[in-house]
């Protein structure tokens, strides 16, 4: 059985069922010890419950109710929170008696006896089940191999076996060609080059290769059909284009980002899962520079309502507007916002205006106004460092991760201006516990540009995305970010290749 993790948790509004005519769904799984059962749908890489039953007995299992279900592929899940087998749901199957005479080998006589359709389909998972076995039988011949002539066996045997399960799948494919089944299938087919030509090398063409597969790998896939998304085949592939086939830079993303959007109907439940899904995984990639990617979407279709009615809360699509605000100014390439900042040396002249004493952010905004003048005196701004680079750090001394990486840095500092590299550090020191930074500055030697926002002037967390710490920033001779959010370990790689690229 296939283990799973399914939410419980909905998160769109598309996900509620269309209240038309009713669902009927009857399972016998002889010999099943369940007390309860789960019938639960693909969405995108999530198995979502739409209903729960709680009375099995000798292992009858009924999932009734009076609102149409989503066509899409469905499961059996056992109280142990694993599949037991899928079937699929359309317009014309909503009524299913499906049978199993085993719970050892219950996809081997899974039948419907109601649905042509539903047998074919267990047909499919059948013959994947025979494959599997006959690969399996496979090994104890290979007892008394060497490592090197067993491995070569197996896989002369799983190459085999996966010729055929694909010549299979093609030919099923096309005898059931128009059925949702044909067209859920073919997310699993990859669309090869068979007549390869040749390069010039006389090897065979690569780039013709790559080129025929990404401009067929979406082939017989129409994105107006909202029933894809509620099969285990779609979310893979479409994850797969973005991470081997489209070129890894966020402006080609973007455009690939549109141009499926734009094959989906606008308010689908299609459409809204595609966006949802970009925008989150965008948002959240460790890939330097996407989120550049994360902002367009948020720009082209949040900003514009194209994203109505993705969220139940409309606060969620206001919190992903604000954080594309936030993230837009610290793009790649865009100069750096200034930061006005208290060199640690002019601490004494700050504490004596009495910001240290203020409790309130109404009594840090009078004591500003009443000392602006010898306060603008005393900044030190990021935008007035004269350097070829500068290495922009936010850091907190009670943080222990800052503890090993700054130290680590000062050893890289000192070894980057040993080499004439023209390079210095702007050291931020994110909180006010002064005394203890100045202890931690002293000790350790920071002998590079220590500040802090001792006048409360700073928003740091939104001005420069500081939610942890460290947080290291790369900045050219004109202070355009050329790398953020890296390591130490990241830095001197990066240097070289900036300087290579010059």
């Amino acid at each position: 059985m296939k283990k799973i993790i399914f939410s419980l948790v909905i998160l769109f509004s598309i996900n509620s069922i269309k209240a038309q005519n009713s669902y009927d769904i009857k399972i016998n799984l002889k010999h099943c010890k369940d007390t309860i059962a789960y019938l639960t749908f693909y969405q995108f890489d999530k198995n979502m419950i739409v209903d729960t039953c709680t009375n099995i007995k000798n292992g009858k299992i009924e999932f009734n109710g009076k609102k149409k279900l989503y066509k899409g592929i469905y499961s059996l899940v056992g109280q142990g929170k694993s599949i037991y087998f899928d079937f699929i749901v359309d317009d014309e199957n909503q009524n299913l008696d499906i049978s199993s005479e085993s719970i050892v080998n219950y996809k081997e006589l899974l039948q419907c006896s109601n649905s042509k359709v539903q047998n074919d389909f267990f047909d499919y998972i059948k013959y994947f089940e025979v494959q599997r076995i006959e690969f399996e039988s496979y090994l104890p011949k290979t007892k008394g191999l060497s490592k090197k002539d067993s491995t070569d066996f197996m896989s002369g045997k799983q190459k085999q076996i996966s010729e055929n399960i694909d010549n299979y799948e093609k030919s099923f494919i096309n005898r059931n060609k128009g059925t949702f089944i044909s067209d859920a299938l073919n997310l699993k087919i990859e669309k090869l080059l068979k007549d390869i030509p040749k390069a010039s090398n006389g090897r065979p063409d690569s780039i013709a290769v790559f080129n025929y597969y990404k401009d067929h790998y979406w082939d017989g896939v129409d994105f107006k059909e909202d029933a894809l998304a509620r099969t285990p085949f779609f979310y893979g592939r479409l994850t797969r284009y973005f991470e081997s086939v489209v070129m890894r830079d966020p402006d080609s993303v973007s455009v690939e980002i549109d141009r499926i959007m734009n094959q989906a109907v606008e308010g689908s439940i299609m459409y809204k899962l595609l966006l949802a899904n970009f925008v989150n995984k965008y948002e959240t990639s460790k890939i330097m520079g996407f989120d550049k990617v994360f902002v367009y979407i948020v720009d082209k279709y949040f900003k514009t309502g194209k994203a109505k009615d993705i969220y139940n809360d409309d606060n969620i699509v206001n919190n992903i507007i604000n954080r594309a605000n936030i993230l837009r100014p610290l793009l790649l390439d865009t100069i750096a916002p200034e930061l006005p900042l208290i060199p640690i040396q002019s601490h004494d002249k700050i504490a004596k205006m009495g910001f240290e004493n203020a409790k309130t952010s109404e009594e840090m905004t009078k004591i500003f106004i009443s000392n602006t003048a010898e306060i603008e005196k005393t900044f030190l701004r990021l935008h007035t460092i004269k350097a070829k680079y500068t290495i922009l750090v936010f850091w907190d001394v009670d943080c222990s991760h800052c503890q090993i990486e700054i130290p680590k840095l000062l050893d890289l500092y000192h070894q980057l201006l040993k080499e004439k590299m023209d390079v210095k550090v702007y050291c931020v020191y994110t909180q006010q516990e002064f005394d203890k930074y100045k202890k931690y500055v002293d000790e350790k030697k920071l002998d590079w540009i220590n500040v802090y926002d001792g006048a409360h002037y700073n928003n740091l967390k939104d001005k420069y995305d500081i939610y942890s710490t460290p947080v290291i920033y790369i900045l050219d001779k004109e202070k355009r970010i050329k790398a953020k959010r890296i390591d130490v370990d990241q830095i001197r790689p990066i240097l070289s290749a900036l300087e290579n690229n010059k």
